[in-house]
């Protein structure tokens, strides 16, 4: 295993397909729309880009409107990154060609914390400490379903979608919520969410426990990681029973936001500014840490999603004091 910082790189299909825009002057997708200047107060260029015809391209670095707060990002087919304020819980859409983006909801007033986007164009959004999850039409931002998953103390914490549900972390209650999806895709009404106790291997304690999930590598499992223990753990859907995956005795300490790719998993451990990269087998019950990476752009990056070649993370600055004014990022880097 080995650490290595990462230097900024372009990825060259995302220049290819970027600078075809430019130069036949067409929209960034058919059927989204086009990054456009974002609110007021909302910067709107990335720091670093390659120009073709004046205009930024392909930014490692997205700037994310002053006091937004991010934690959570989603990224679907489409060249845009969704980003949830943990502060108001608004949305804010960006381009990933430009680094241009708006927000698309001005949020409930509580977190919008781990993300994930369906091929449906819809929003999954935990709520946090407002103890619910949230469906969003992330074309409109429209609010499409509110869930509440418990009026007890909670902290809603990340999302992962399957074929037939979308799954819930809560960071204070040993418990998943699980959404089921009809196999057209449809929503469940609002009674008709499923509490999965989790039991076996992981115990609960203090602080963060139950934090970012994932899918197994075969689709049959499911993977979370407890911030506080850096402990990873397999969890059977059917019965919430967990089990600890081998590592070999290494830990994740302050893992966060989780992300699948065939058999490899990428573990954000937030304040340690590092993204761990394991190879799992395919049921996810044993695994390496390949690699942990590091790069100067990471200031508490807490989530990561997906594009091309290029894998993005915001960050959440959870060592600034936030403020109005504070300014906030989301960088990218290149697959490993």
């Amino acid at each position: 295993m080995r650490r290595r910082p990462r230097t900024p790189v372009l990825g060259i299909a995302t220049l290819i397909l970027a600078t075809a825009l430019v130069a036949t002057g067409a929209p960034a997708t058919a059927s989204s729309p086009a990054a456009t200047s974002p609110a007021a107060g909302s910067p709107a260029v990335a720091s670093s880009a390659v120009a073709v015809a004046g205009r930024p391209l392909a930014p490692r670095t997205i700037d994310l409107p002053v006091g937004f707060q991010p934690e959570g990002i989603a990224i679907g087919p489409q060249p845009y990154a969704f980003f949830g304020s943990r502060a108001t819980g608004a949305i804010y859409r960006a381009s990933l060609l430009t680094g241009l983006g708006e927000v698309i909801n001005p949020g409930p007033g509580t977190p919008s914390l781990g993300m994930k986007v369906d091929a449906r164009g819809r929003l999954f959004v935990a709520g946090g400490s407002g103890g619910d999850g949230r469906v969003i039409d992330a074309r409109t931002g429209e609010l499409l379903a509110s869930y509440r998953f418990t009026d007890q103390p909670s902290f809603v914490n990340d999302v992962v979608l399957t074929s037939d549900a979308a799954w819930f972390t809560d960071s204070t209650n040993p418990v998943l919520y699980r959404l089921p999806l009809t196999r057209h895709g449809d929503l469940p009404a609002a009674d008709g969410v499923v509490r999965v106790p989790l039991t076996g291997d992981i115990v609960y304690g203090a602080g963060i426990n139950a934090n970012g999930i994932a899918r197994t590598p075969d689709g049959a499992g499911l993977l979370i990681v407890q911030s506080g223990t850096g402990l990873l753990f397999r969890v059977d859907p059917a019965t919430g029973v967990t089990r600890t995956v081998d590592l070999g005795g290494e830990l994740l300490t302050n893992g966060d936001g989780l992300l699948i790719d065939g058999r490899t998993l990428y573990v954000v451990q937030n304040r340690l500014n590092t993204l761990a990269v394991l190879r799992l087998d395919l049921a996810g019950t044993s695994g390496r840490v390949a690699e942990r990476v590091t790069d100067p752009g990471f200031d508490v990056p807490t989530t990561v999603a997906a594009y091309g070649k290029r894998l993005y993370l915001p960050n959440a600055r959870f060592t600034t004091p936030p403020t109005p004014t504070t300014p906030y990022t989301a960088v990218a880097i290149p697959r490993p």
